[in-house]
């Protein structure tokens, strides 16, 4: 009820529900309770609320299907004179060009429910790996901000937002027939992980939540000495990672840098496998919230993979869902002297990257797209032009270069962002 209240692009008027007058004495108890149901159902699947990792946009789904089948929809009278209807994007099962296509996706909102954000995360997947691409990441936050931004949220509460976000992902594959394998890091996380959430190795058909290492059958033991050690080192799991059989799509969720050679380890043994079934893809493997941003950074660091890890295998990540927002603060010389503002950067494959302003109204503003992924330094400075174009802030030429320059620093760009000789650009197109 509370969400019919807030009904985002219809409203309903007193008039004709389900062929009856407005609250007729005559109404039967029968015909009152499906009009309500109809009305609720259709709350459900309109309804903006924000959905977080202890509801699912899918059963929320299932339930307006169950009370308002499509039929229903067409009994009700709506009262606004101008309908504001979600038209579908152009498909190539639809005659699209692929210049239609991108077209469309370049324009691509952001989303404004998880519901809306898992649709099109999944939509962005399939177009992927229909022109093979076999190595994907979709990063968005996996919680509302302001939960996020609480103090008794943990990272194992951002673990298992996480974990149910991608069964959802899963379920969308596993419907059409494909088998997922949602991985953890190793087998000591993946238990707590289903008895915490209780559920089952297989929490849903042609779905298995399990493992990145995983022990040899029989091997009973507790504490796993040659594990600990390998990663500390951070050089691959020592032969513990293995494919699954039949498995279409592996998600790999809440990896560190120490576990990122695993990942590279199950794609060089799955790369060369082809579909058991002519209708399906050759297998792919989903970096599902990874934020590979920050494990990037710890490239290099003593008992991390070095950086060469990056130009072998990270660079060769195609982006298909990103979604990553970022706040900033800047000094000016009038009231009230301290402007944040914050932005973020967005992709839908095969879109382009979208640089956008939050407008301070719960929309966001388009600056400028980008074939190619700008650089944190730069994304930036496309936030900062949008607001010197608005006179929120000085021009360049009033503030001085020297004083500009101070602002900006000698390094805008870190070193994975830069061009390097035998790193792959996938993860910037």
């Amino acid at each position: 009820a509370a969400n019919f209240a807030s009904l985002p692009y219809t409203s309903f008027s007193k008039g004709t529900i389900a062929g009856h007058a407005p609250y007729p004495p005559s109404l039967s108890i029968a015909d009152a309770m499906k009009s309500s149901a109809t009305i609720l159902s259709l709350a459900l699947f309109a309804s903006p609320a924000t959905i977080g990792a202890f509801s699912s946009p899918w059963n929320r789904a299932n339930v307006a299907s169950t009370y308002c089948p499509i039929g229903a929809m067409g009994a009700i009278t709506v009262s606004s004179s101008k309908l504001c209807m979600n038209i579908p994007a152009p498909t190539t099962e639809g005659g699209a060009s692929p210049e239609e296509i991108k077209a469309a996706a370049d324009k691509e909102a952001p989303p404004s429910s998880f519901y809306e954000l898992q649709r099109a995360s999944v939509k962005a997947a399939k177009m992927a790996i229909a022109d093979d691409h076999r190595l994907l990441e979709i990063e968005f936050p996996p919680l509302p901000a302001k939960v996020l931004e609480m103090d008794d949220v943990s990272a194992y509460d951002v673990a298992k937002a996480n974990v149910n976000l991608a069964l959802d992902f899963a379920k969308s594959f596993a419907a059409n027939g494909s088998n997922v394998a949602i991985m953890l890091p190793d087998e000591d996380e993946c238990n707590i992980m289903k008895e915490d959430l209780k559920m089952d190795e297989k929490p849903y058909p042609n779905v298995v939540l399990t493992s990145l290492r995983r022990s040899e059958e029989g091997d009973n033991r507790i504490f796993k000495a040659e594990n600990l050690l390998i990663g500390l080192l951070g050089q691959g799991s020592g032969g513990t990672v293995k494919p699954i059989p039949n498995i279409n799509m592996y998600v790999i969720l809440v990896a560190s840098a120490q576990e990122l050679p695993d990942i590279e380890e199950l794609y060089e043994q799955i790369k060369d496998i082809e579909p058991v079934k002519s209708d399906m893809h050759k297998p792919v493997i989903v970096m599902y919230n990874l934020k590979l941003d920050v494990l990037r950074g710890d490239l290099g660091a003593p008992a991390f993979p070095s950086k060469d890890f990056q130009d072998r295998f990270l660079s060769r990540v195609k982006p298909v869902y990103y979604l990553r927002t970022r706040q900033y603060s800047r000094s000016t010389n009038k009231p009230p002297f301290i402007l944040n503002y914050q932005g973020c950067l967005f992709r839908s494959y095969p879109g382009h990257y979208q640089t956008l302003l939050d407008t301070g109204t719960g929309r966001y503003r388009k600056v400028v797209g980008n074939d190619m992924r700008p650089a944190l330094g730069e994304f930036k400075e496309q936030l900062t032009d949008a607001l010197r174009d608005e006179g929120a802030i000085p021009q360049k030429e009033d503030e001085g270069a020297l004083f500009g320059f101070l602002r900006t620093g000698y390094k805008t760009t870190t070193w994975w962002e830069e061009e390097r000789e035998n790193a792959s650009m996938e993860w910037r197109t």
